[in-house]
């Protein structure tokens, strides 16, 4: 009888084929080392993709992430990625919620004109002035801080050091959000204006003391050094096109349609198949809930890990035309090209979270929204350009994934829909329905995402985009930092074992930071 062929021992088997996960990949097979990735679709770049969501319909939005910020220039040059990055002229667009015909402009290219729209909602120029010093006074944070994201984890001490600033280190660090904004700004409209930073996929309040809030906030605004959030051209898809590219080019193999459903410290992965990937290192680029969940099959047993909650839904649509404001002064084309602020007070957006917490949704949704197409219009088909179509996202706040406890799927999807676009249209000078596009068949173009359709769709436990809490991006200064992944923080109980994904120190949004930071690692781990 012949004997059983063993598979090959890879120097690293990579659990997930997300955006993160082909960052390690191409990092890894680039250094010379075997890399396998291992992902349940039958594509990759998890929630980085351009999907057509209507048939016969020639946009190809960005269904799920949608948006670049945090994503070092080191590692697009250090792989050879072609990703193309268009910065948004205008920061943001607000309509005052209580007279809609008047809003408040943000022009990274017109001061003048940024502090006149100022003016007409908040009665004079003194709110435009300290929007902008408080812009100001968070530029030395994300300084110091992003180009550390892809170097071994500082401690808390040694950053608050080097920031020089230890006022704004307790007001941004160590004390609620809130208060911070309350004593920087004046009106109830700036203070949400800032605020809503600090809930993008998290439930919290201004005040909450966990500080979640803070530290979503804080990822918001270092991206690049400046806080900017630009779009990928050609949309969310190109950017994993393009990893998949330099991971396979390097020699990396991208296995799709695979299922992991355990794995063992020892480097032995089951996939739903019943064969097994061995690895002498294993990356994981799912939620660290899912990890535990896989590491338990594997009877590897270990500490529970908190289910995750997201918060947070997606409207995707396509128009036939924009729609019209209520506020005459401002031209649709230059409200929806940045971020456009729906019901999002500081106010609205505190009450929205009591009205959540205790079971409800809430009214008015508060919600931002962005045109992918009005910055790059490559997502459209010719006859859809030539047509003045366009894309638009809308992304609602404070919608904790335990509203959905108990629902069925297609109803809250349908009654979470129906709160969005009433809360669009009460800033609008007509219905966004009318302007919906209608497909061949008759159906119009709008889509809900829901967390539980993140979680169904693509695994992620509780639809949460950041696969847990988001974590400060430094060491505390007792933490143990002996073990390479300890020092890039992407540890898991198992020495043999690390995170890649989201769940890592600085993972979240897309980035790359979690699989740069666990390639580095690992590479450190495999020299030994």
């Amino acid at each position: 009888m012949a004997a059983a062929v063993r598979s090959p021992v890879y120097d690293a088997a990579i659990v997930g084929g997300g955006h993160n996960a082909l960052v390690a990949a191409a990092y890894l097979a680039r250094a010379g080392r075997t890399v396998v990735v291992l992902e349940r679709l039958d594509h990759l770049g998890g929630a980085a993709v351009s999907e057509q969501p209507w048939p016969g319909v020639a946009a190809r939005l960005s269904r799920y992430s949608y948006l670049v910020s945090l994503l070092p220039r080191s590692i697009i040059d250090d792989l050879g990625l072609d990703i193309r990055l268009r910065r948004r002229r205008y920061s943001s667009y607000t309509p005052d919620p209580h007279d809609p015909s008047r809003g408040i402009l943000i022009d990274t290219a017109d001061a003048a004109a940024t502090a006149d729209a100022f003016a007409r909602v908040t009665g004079g120029t003194g709110e435009a002035v300290r929007f902008a010093q408080f812009s100001e006074r968070l530029e030395p944070v994300a300084r110091l801080l992003f180009p550390s994201m892809t170097e071994p984890l500082r401690r808390a001490g040694e950053v608050r050091a080097a920031l020089e600033d230890d006022g704004l280190w307790e007001a941004l660090f160590e004390r609620p959000l809130g208060e911070l904004l309350r004593s920087s700004l004046d009106t109830d409209i700036a203070r949400g204006i800032a605020l809503t930073d600090g809930l993008i996929g998290t439930f919290a309040s201004a005040d909450d003391e966990s500080l979640r809030q803070n530290r979503c906030f804080l990822y918001h605004v270092i991206g690049g050094g400046t806080g900017d959030w630009d779009v990928p051209v050609g949309g969310m898809g190109s950017v994993s096109a393009e990893l998949s590219r330099a991971a396979r080019d390097a020699g990396a193999e991208l296995r799709t349609g695979v299922e992991v459903v355990a794995v063992s410290p020892d480097g032995a992965i089951t996939l739903d198949d019943d064969s097994t990937v061995h690895a002498r290192l294993v990356l994981s680029g799912v939620g660290p809930a899912v990890l535990a969940r896989l590491l338990a099959s594997g009877s590897a047993g270990g500490a529970p890990v908190p289910a995750p909650e997201g918060a947070q839904l997606k409207v995707n649509m396509l128009l036939q035309r924009l729609p019209r404001l209520r506020d005459d002064r401002v031209a649709p084309e230059a409200a929806f090209a940045g971020t456009f602020h729906v019901n999002e007070t500081m106010s609205q957006l505190d009450t929205a979270h009591a009205t959540a917490q205790g079971g409800g949704i809430p009214d008015p949704l508060p919600a931002e929204i962005y045109c992918h197409s009005l910055t790059d219009s490559s997502i459209l088909g010719p006859g859809l350009r030539a047509s003045g179509a366009h894309t638009l996202t809308l992304f609602g706040l404070q919608v904790p994934h335990r509203l959905l406890d108990g629902r069925d799927p297609d109803a809250a999807r349908a009654t979470l829909l129906d709160a969005a676009q009433r809360s669009l249209d009460t800033v609008l000078a007509e219905p966004i329905a009318d302007c919906l596009y209608e497909a061949s068949d008759g159906s119009l173009c709008v889509e809900a995402r829901t967390t539980a359709d993140l979680e169904s769709a693509l695994g992620m436990l509780g639809g949460d985009i950041f696969h847990g809490e988001l974590s400060w991006p430094w060491a505390g200064d007792g933490d143990p930092l002996v073990t390479p992944a300890e020092r890039w923080g992407v540890t898991t109980e198992h020495p043999t074992v690390l995170v890649c994904g989201s769940g890592a120190r600085r993972g979240g949004a897309v980035s790359g930071l979690g699989g740069h930071n666990a390639a580095m690692a690992a590479l450190e781990l495999l020299a030994r």
